[in-house]
Order: C-alpha cells, then sequence, then structure tokens
C-alpha cells in the first residue's frame, strides 16, 4: 500500500516523499488507519517493522488539523534517551514540510537543555517524546502545559515497565486529561503489559505483528568458549572476516570498557556506548558509527531496541543475553533493509541455560561453530547437565574459518 493512499495530508506526504518512503510496511499498513478512525490501540510490533511512522504520521496529520495552540498536544513516552532522539529525528524529517512542533526530553544533558525543555512545556509543543523520569522532574514543578493533551503513546512499553517505571508512568498519566487517545505498542505481551493496557486504554483495536524469529536472511552461529577465550575469539574473528560494520553487544559496562581497551590496544577501529558516557559523547560516537567512519561499536543492551543503523553486516553477542526477546533485538540490528547478516554468539559455561532458553523461543538450535584448535580446549554444550567439574573438558577443533566468513 503507497502513502498516497492513506488520505494524508499534502504537507506530510511531501515529508514522507523527501525521507524516501514509499510503501508502508506491514504494521504501518494495520496501525495508521485505526489512529485515523480515533480508536485506542494496542500493538505488539518489534524495533524493524516501522512502527515509529507508524504512529508519528497518523498523529501528524490529525495534529495539523486539530492541534490546540500553546499546549501540549501528543505526548510519546519511551525507555530510554536513544529511542526518545531517534523518534524526534525520524519526527523532524516527516514533519519538515508541516507546522508541527516537537521536543525531545530526557536526562543527561546540561542545565541549557532542561532551560530548552522548560520553555517548550510551559509554551506548548505539538509533539513531545520523554523519558519517564525527565518528565515527571518537569511535572513536579507545576508548568507543563497537557489539560488539553489529545494522544498519549507509550512505545516499548515492555521495556519500560522491565526497567521499573511503571509507577512513573501512572504519575505521568495523573497529569493528563481524561479524554484522549492512547496507543501502546510493545514487542511482547506479558500479563503485566495486558494489565497496564486494561488501566490506560478504552476498547482498544489489538494489532499482533509477529516477528519473534529473527530473519532467515541472518547466519547464526553460537561459539561455546570459556570466559576467558572471548576476547581472543572476538579479535580472531574480526581479523579473518572481511566485515565493514560490526556491532558487538556486552551485558554488562565493564565488559563493554575492557573489550573496547583491548581492541583499540589491537589497533581496531573500535568505540564504546554505555550508560557512563555523556549524551554528546554517545551521539558523537553513534553518528561516527552510522556514517561507517568508525567500524566497531562495542554497547551495552541501551542500544538493542532503537537504533536505526542499516548495514550492519554483523552483530556479535559477547555475552548472552538475558532472554529470547532481547536475543532477537539484538541480531535484528543486521540483516537490515533486505541485506543479508551475520550474527555470532559466546556462550560461556554460566551462560548455558539462558542460550538453550533463547533455541526454545526461536524453536530450532542455533549451529555450534567449531572454536579454531589454536585456542585451546572448550567446554562441552550441555546446558541440562549441572557444570562440569574442572578438567572436564572436550577438545573441540576443527577448521580456522571460526564460522561463515565473508
Amino acid at each position: 500500500m503507497k502513502f498516497t493512499e492513506f488520505g494524508l495530508n499534502e504537507s506530510l506526504i511531501e515529508g514522507i516523499e523527501a525521507t524516501g518512503y514509499e510503501t508502508a510496511t506491514p504494521v504501518q499498513e494495520k496501525v495508521i488507519p485505526i489512529i485515523l478512525s480515533g480508536q485506542d490501540l494496542i500493538a505488539s510490533a518489534q524495533t524493524g517493522t516501522g512502527k515509529t511512522a507508524a504512529f508519528l504520521l497518523p498523529v501528524i496529520h490529525k495534529l495539523i488539523q486539530s492541534k490546540i495552540e500553546d499546549q501540549v498536544n501528543a505526548l510519546v513516552i519511551v525507555p530510554t534517551r536513544e529511542l526518545a532522539v531517534q523518534i524526534a529525528q525520524n519526527l523532524e524529517g516527516l514533519s519538515y514540510f508541516t507546522s508541527i512542533s516537537s521536543i525531545a526530553v530526557y536526562g543527561g544533558g546540561d542545565g541549557s537543555s532542561f532551560s530548552n525543555e522548560k520553555q517548550a512545556l510551559s509554551h506548548g509543543a505539538d509533539i513531545v517524546i520523554c523519558t519517564p523520569g525527565r518528565m515527571i522532574a518537569h511535572l513536579n514543578m507545576g508548568y507543563v502545559k497537557l489539560q488539553g493533551l489529545q494522544y498519549l503513546i507509550l512505545d516499548e512499553a515492555d521495556r519500560m515497565l522491565d526497567m521499573g517505571f511503571y509507577d512513573d508512568i501512572m504519575k505521568i498519566i495523573s497529569y493528563l486529561p481524561a479524554k484522549r487517545q492512547n496507543l501502546l505498542f510493545s514487542a511482547t505481551m506479558p500479563f503485566k503489559i495486558r494489565d497496564l493496557a486494561k488501566k490506560i486504554l478504552h476498547e482498544p483495536a489489538e494489532i499482533n505483528i509477529a516477528i519473534s524469529k529473527p530473519p532467515e536472511r541472518i547466519v547464526q552461529e553460537a561459539f561455546v568458549v570459556y570466559d576467558t577465550q572471548k576476547i581472543p575469539l572476538v579479535k580472531f574473528l574480526l581479523s579473518s572476516g572481511n566485515f565493514k560494520s560490526v556491532l558487538i553487544f556486552c551485558s554488562k559496562k565493564n565488559n563493554v570498557k575492557q573489550l573496547t581497551r583491548e581492541l583499540k590496544h589491537a589497533r581496531f577501529s573500535a568505540e564504546e556506548i554505555h550508560s557512563d558516557l555523556e549524551q554528546a559523547a554517545r551521539e558523537e560516537v553513534l553518528l561516527a558509527f552510522k556514517n561507517r567512519r568508525l567500524k566497531i561499536l562495542v554497547a551495552t543492551d541501551i542500544l538493542s531496541r532503537g537504533i536505526d543503523i542499516d548495514n550492519i553486516d554483523l552483530v556479535i553477542n559477547y555475552d548472552v543475553p538475558n532472554d529470547g526477546e532481547d536475543y532477537v533485538h539484538r541480531i535484528g540490528r543486521t540483516a537490515r533493509a533486505e541485506t543479508d547478516g551475520v550474527a555470532y554468539t559466546f556462550i560461556s559455561e554460566k551462560e548455558q541455560g539462558k542460550f538453550m532458553t533463547i533455541e526454545k523461543l526461536l524453536g530450532k538450535p542455533v549451529t555450534k561453530a567449531k572454536v579454531p584448535q589454536q585456542f585451546g580446549p572448550t567446554p562441552d554444550y550441555d546446558p541440562r547437565k549441572q557444570r562440569a567439574a574442572p578438567g572436564r573438558h572436550s577438545h573441540s577443533g576443527g577448521h580456522s574459518g571460526g564460522g561463515r566468513r565473508r
């Protein structure tokens, strides 16, 4: 379905065309008409399905027709500042030829950014994208103009609840007018999301865009290793493959810092991104990675959702993610925009149980690649058995390619 078929405002169509969009994704095709009709919505859709434009386009269209001046008209609540920035950038492009104003409200900036946010929230902005804690800091000061709010959007609601934002979300909602359109997007639909939906939504339409499994185009392989073998194996894979853009996920900040140090020492083009970095530094690193000035980005899960970068040809899970959904989000950063991609996961002894759970979600085992013989003995992959006592090693050896190479 073409975007011109939705009956959207002409100035918005101009922005869509300038952004390079032509045909709607499945989630956009289903969601846009529902939002245009004014109905509340609960949608199961992951990053990479086009859900951001799915809610932005109809909301921008409706605001062009019915926005209230000097008010916040639409509020988008998101879990992380990275996602807030990304949505704000998408919004800026799509609304470029319209009169819609917007601002991203998130922590981590300096005093001047707080002052700019206060100005927008007290004088009115058509669309505000915010993280919960930062919005509450403004609400507590009493100047945020939400009385005329028409649209509330919760994006990545499951991640917000996982991060402990339930009370913050309910507090923000307590400031909103009772009559408004509510849109809730979540990658998964556990009971706690259903419960939240009952409290917030009114007779919602329900859409389920199921891409709970990675695209077939992603070549998935796992290496069963000891913790001490992880850094040498990363270096080996990066040296032996012709990868132009590599994203490495670690579960802990300390692992990100240590791995980045080691890669830089080995003269790889690598930088790190995690919550200890200032916002300006994060944005600078992301921009360098996006523009291909930086080849390797080592990150915490802060980037597994909501990073909008195409043409990443290798994702490495240095640590096994905590759950299957995170695994799908992480490796889904590759093989986007109809390209192929490769995803490697390193499984230490203590992570085998976690990885078995992920394989159950995937519905099939992930190929266990041979670790090159030069790395010495490796553990057996036997997640059901208790970890073997030290000294009981299998001798996995074999081809020195370490999995599929490019």
